[in-house]
């Protein structure tokens, strides 16, 4: 775990030398589990990002995703979300759907995210692939550390603004703890690096990552 959480602490080391622009942040998230049967359950999700440079409010993402577990090691999901900005964000709202596929092995879970992006400006739908991998680590009472590493992959080009290239990088480093009975937090360290693509300036973000967990 220490050699994982070095070399995941190194790599942000030559991004970091190369931003242009950096901005505190702070994302908070909240999700419902509601268990539909042993194998399927439905996800509420709800997502709220603060920025400095922004001057608070300026992303949020209301949704809700449809899992189900093919076996102990295999799940597929199927779902929605509405974007919107805010305060100093220009960007457009728009809708999402999203698949996934989870593969969990022990203490590594590698999940492949599809995006479909309804875009008001354009009837274009954009399609963006999303990698990642996660290492938890129990330390005792339920309390496991964790770092994970998020790619983001323009699968296409559209008139509305999408450009077809990777994209950013997501980086993670925390800690779940669990609350009380059924409710759990994950706590950390967000780093995310937005390559220079198509004139605008490259950015790293630092945020203050809260998650809130309900199983019901």
């Amino acid at each position: 775990m220490r050699l994982f959480t070095l070399a995941a602490a190194l790599s942000l080391l030559p991004v970091a030398a190369q931003a242009q622009t950096e901005d505190a942040q702070l994302w908070t998230q909240t999700n419902i589990n509601i268990g539909l049967s042993d194998d399927t359950r439905v996800t509420l999700e709800g997502i709220a990002r603060w920025s400095d440079r922004q001057d608070g409010l300026y992303h949020t993402e209301l949704g809700g995703i449809v899992s189900h577990k093919l076996s102990d090691h295999v799940e597929i999901g199927f779902g929605y979300r509405h974007v919107a900005g805010h305060g100093g964000n220009t960007a457009d709202d728009e809708n999402r759907l999203r698949q996934h596929v989870v593969l969990t092995f022990g203490r590594v879970t590698g999940r492949l995210r599809v995006d479909e992006r309804f875009h008001p400006d354009g009837e274009e739908i954009g399609f963006r692939i999303r990698p990642l991998i996660r290492y938890n680590h129990p330390v005792g009472k339920g309390v496991k550390l964790f770092a994970s590493h998020e790619s983001f992959f323009m699968a296409n080009s559209t008139g509305w603004g999408q450009r077809a290239g990777y994209d950013r990088m997501r980086n993670i480093l925390g800690v779940t703890v669990p609350l009380i009975k059924d409710v759990s937090a994950d706590i950390g360290y967000l780093n995310q690096y937005r390559f220079a693509r198509g004139g605008s300036q490259a950015q790293m973000d630092h945020a203050l990552s809260l998650q809130l967990t309900l199983s019901l």
